[in-house]
């Protein structure tokens, strides 16, 4: 249940037109945010956006490839032109690519690193110039259980999730003066099309029979059932709002139990 704890705050979110980002969207519109949707897909972003407006809040669809400096900092001065501010930041925008330890090639490896890492840092960097005037701002990362361990056929997805941990954490210390909050949240199995996607792949490396490395996946959940967006929302929301004004510099698991660090 929302509580108007985000009344009168402007909020972009990054990979904001589907699954977890979108569930992030209308969970911090119905928190009173007024809510910027950037995407890939345009068309996806717009009907998110939609669904903001239905929720009573001002929204604001752009298409963005956050692999682009410019583009995602031409952003940012797009939702403060259009929505009047940028209080909270979600970096949900991200790529995952799995492969055996010797299938991984160049352009995997940069692809996980140009959206997950440079994309994800380059727009916590201008959102927080815009924050800095403010001397004030909620940056949330959206990392994986995926940067908390070893993974055998997700090497390069593993390493650019820890790379947002670990930024979150230098970030959170350079920002702190200018009582900016900079957290992540880990999810774990979660009910998306993105999970029927890394389905397929581990059901090609593993010589399954699809649908088999989802069900050995939730099975292995301590609390006994997939993970759905809104269970990340919630976290992102509370994350986003003034209890967790004294929280800096963390990366909170949301993965029914399956990572207990």
């Amino acid at each position: 249940m929302s509580d108007l704890r985000l009344a009168g705050k402007v909020a972009l979110v990054t990979g904001g037109g589907q699954g977890i980002g979108r569930a992030i969207c209308l969970r911090l519109a119905s928190d009173g945010a007024d809510v910027a949707i950037a995407d890939l897909n345009l068309e996806s972003a717009q009907g998110v956006a939609r669904e903001v407006e239905e929720l009573g809040r001002r929204a604001f669809a752009m298409q963005v490839d956050v692999r682009s400096k410019e583009a995602v900092r031409n952003s940012v001065h797009q939702v403060v032109a259009e929505l009047g501010s940028i209080d909270i930041l979600v970096n949900n925008a991200g790529v995952g690519l799995f492969n055996g330890i010797f299938e991984i090639d160049e352009q995997e490896l940069d692809l996980q690193y140009e959206v997950n890492v440079k994309g994800l840092f380059f727009a916590m960097q201008a959102a927080a110039e815009y924050m800095v005037k403010n001397n004030s701002g909620k940056i949330i990362n959206l990392a994986s259980q995926a940067g908390r361990r070893g993974e055998p056929f997700a090497l390069s997805y593993c390493m650019s999730k820890a790379a947002v941990i670990s930024m979150t954490q230098s970030a959170a210390m350079a920002l702190a003066p200018h009582k900016i909050n900079v957290n992540a949240v880990a999810p774990g199995v979660v009910d998306t099309p993105f999970w029927e996607k890394v389905d397929k792949i581990f059901a090609r490396l593993q010589n399954l029979p699809e649908g088999e490395p989802r069900r050995r996946a939730v099975e292995a959940i301590p609390l006994g059932r997939i993970e759905q967006p809104e269970d990340v929302a919630n976290v992102v929301s509370f994350l986003a709002g003034p209890d967790s004004n004294y929280m800096t510099g963390q990366t909170v698991n949301v993965d029914g139990g399956n990572v207990l660090s």
